[in-house]
C-alpha cells in the first residue's frame, strides 16, 4: 500500500526491469484489478521494461474516497504515483477505461509522459445516454444501500463475468473487493468521455493495440482513436475485450512490441 499525497492509499505493484529500461505506468481497465488486467503481462513485459501499476480509486484496494469517481481524478493519482516513486517520465499503457485516464494523465501533466500505448479503448464510446444514465443512477442508489447489498451486487456481477475461468475464483476475489458505487459511477463517467477536440495535439510516441473481435469497445472506436493520433502505429491482436486475461500467449507478445516500438521512438 502507497500513500499518495494528498490523495488516499492505493495498492501499487513496482518492478525493476533491466537496468536503465523505461518504465510502464500501467493502468487497468473498468471493475477490474491492476493484477487482473495485467498479471498475465507482467513477465513478459519485466523483461524489457520497469513497471509501476496501481488499483486505480473504487477498484480492488484502490483509493477510498466520498468524492464521486472521476477520471480526471483517477488520471490525478496516476500521476502522483509517479511522484511518490521518484519517476521522472514514464510510457503510460491504458487499457479499456484506463486508456481515458492514461489520455487525461498526458493532457494534465504531460511532463512526466515520455510516450503512450492504448489497448482496447477509443476516445469515446458507445453505449448511449440510457445506458450510461442507468449506471449512474444505480451508483446513487448502491451510496445509500446497506454494505451488504452493495457487496452481494459485486460478487454476483464478479461470478457470471468469470465463470468457466481456471482463475475463476481469484479474478472473483479481484472484483468483490470494488467498491460498487465508485465502480458504477466510473462506468458513467467512461460513457461522458469524449477527447475527440484533442487528441490530435497528442505529441509523445503513440502505439493503439486493436482487439480485432471486441465486442465491448467496437474495433471501429479502436481504429478511430489510432487515427485520430498523429504517427500512431497500429498494432492487432485477434481476440476480444478480455484477451490479456483468457488468452494472454497471443496478447503479451504484440503488447510487447507495442511498447518496444514506443521506446525506440522515445530515444
Amino acid at each position: 500500500m502507497v500513500e499518495l499525497e494528498g490523495r488516499g492509499s492505493a495498492f501499487v505493484r513496482e518492478h525493476r526491469g533491466p537496468p536503465g529500461s523505461p518504465t510502464l505506468l500501467l493502468l487497468h481497465g473498468w471493475t477490474v484489478t491492476a493484477d487482473l488486467n495485467w498479471g498475465p503481462s507482467y513477465e513478459g513485459l519485466s523483461e524489457h521494461f520497469s513497471l509501476l501499476t496501481l488499483d486505480q480509486r473504487g477498484h480492488g484496494r484502490g483509493i477510498r474516497s466520498p468524492k464521486p469517481f472521476t477520471l480526471e481524478d483517477a488520471a490525478d493519482d496516476a500521476v502522483a504515483l509517479v511522484h511518490a516513486t521518484a519517476r521522472d517520465r514514464v510510457i503510460v499503457v491504458g487499457y479499456s477505461m484506463g486508456g481515458p485516464v492514461a489520455q487525461l494523465v498526458w493532457r494534465r501533466n504531460p511532463e512526466v509522459v515520455s510516450g503512450m500505448v492504448l489497448c482496447s479503448t477509443a476516445m469515446r464510446f458507445g453505449g448511449g445516454p440510457v445506458f450510461y444514465g442507468g449506471l449512474m443512477a444505480l451508483s446513487q442508489v448502491t451510496r445509500i444501500a446497506p454494505p451488504r447489498l452493495s457487496r452481494t451486487f459485486t460478487a454476483n456481477f464478479a461470478k457470471r463475468r468469470f465463470a468457466g475461468l481456471t482463475m475463476a475464483d481469484w479474478a472473483r476475489d479481484q472484483v468483490a473487493a470494488n467498491d460498487t458505487s465508485a465502480m458504477l459511477r466510473a462506468g458513467w463517467a467512461i460513457g461522458g468521455f469524449d477527447s475527440s477536440a484533442w487528441i490530435g495535439d497528442l505529441d509523445v510516441p503513440t502505439a493503439v493495440v486493436i482487439t480485432t473481435q471486441d465486442q465491448t469497445v467496437q474495433p471501429s472506436y479502436q481504429r478511430a482513436l489510432a487515427a485520430a493520433i498523429p504517427g500512431a502505429e497500429v498494432f492487432a491482436v485477434p481476440g476480444g475485450h478480455g484477451v490479456c486475461l483468457v488468452n494472454p500467449e497471443i496478447y503479451v507478445p504484440v503488447l510487447v512490441q507495442a511498447c518496444a516500438a514506443v521506446a525506440r521512438r522515445c530515444g
